[in-house]
């Protein structure tokens, strides 16, 4: 198994988070993006600020790597027309993927009607320019049962706006790496939730982000149906070893 093209590496800290400077988190970025193209990851997963420097150096390296980013990161809780104008400026600066955060806290109120709006307009936007559109539901958040419900309503407005000839186009994607857990329960992707989720967004394909510590992990993850696996550990995990970072 080719492992690396089922890979997108990830740096998505800012310099307050890794308690670095400005200059820095730059540095690291085009670290980043460098060793994706020298071991042909899938994909580079950045903040939006990132995306132009992104595609110039891979565009220079006459590189196929993919530039993804987020979009309504890390909460989620960005309103649709905030999450509609940030993809805007993304699309602009020729991002080819875009995650977005899915209002997972409204979901958790019952609020439906807002989760599939933002669900069809946001999928719309990147559709319609030709991008790859994920959706992270953050399933630390959730129950097994929520899980479920949520990833069936991605699929279902998928299915039922744009057909299943978009489907391969669009992923439900498990967290942001970022969500804060009580009694160190796994913040990240584990096997159990990706299994609800790759049964549950088909025909849509789905990416586990976090907790994918191993080869072996992201082997696994793979063969239980898992299309993409997003790791700050991109070439530990290549290379056969393992990491203790958490996403």
């Amino acid at each position: 198994m080719n492992i690396n093209e089922h890979l997108d590496s990830t740096y998505l800290k800012t310099a307050v988070q890794a308690g670095i400077t400005e200059d820095e988190t730059r540095k690291n970025v085009i670290k980043l993006i460098e060793e994706a193209i020298a071991e042909n990851f899938k994909l580079v997963m950045i903040r939006p600020k990132f995306v132009s420097l992104a595609k110039e150096l891979i565009t220079k390296a006459n590189s196929d790597v993919q530039v993804g980013t987020v979009i309504g990161f890390h909460e989620g809780t960005f309103t649709i027309e905030e999450k509609l104008n940030e993809a805007k400026e993304a699309i602009e600066n020729d991002v080819d993927e875009l995650d977005f955060v899915i209002n997972y806290p409204a979901f958790l109120n019952g609020n439906i009607n807002l989760i599939k709006s933002e669900v069809f307009k946001c999928s719309k936007l990147g559709l319609e320019n030709d991008k790859i559109v994920k959706w992270i539901i953050e399933i630390a958040a959730l129950s097994d049962n929520e899980i479920i419900a949520i990833t069936q309503i991605i699929r279902d407005v998928i299915l039922s706006n744009f057909g299943e000839e978009k489907a391969s186009s669009v992923y439900v994607k498990s967290s942001t790496g970022f969500f804060k857990t009580s009694d160190n329960k796994p913040s990240g992707a584990t096997f159990e939730g990706m299994k609800l989720i790759v049964e549950n967004a088909k025909p849509l394909q789905s990416k586990a982000a976090g907790g994918v510590k191993s080869y072996e992990d992201a082997v696994k993850m793979i063969n239980l149906g898992v299309n993409r696996i997003g790791t700050s550990a991109a070439k530990s995990i290549a290379d056969g070893g393992s990491t203790n970072d958490n996403y």
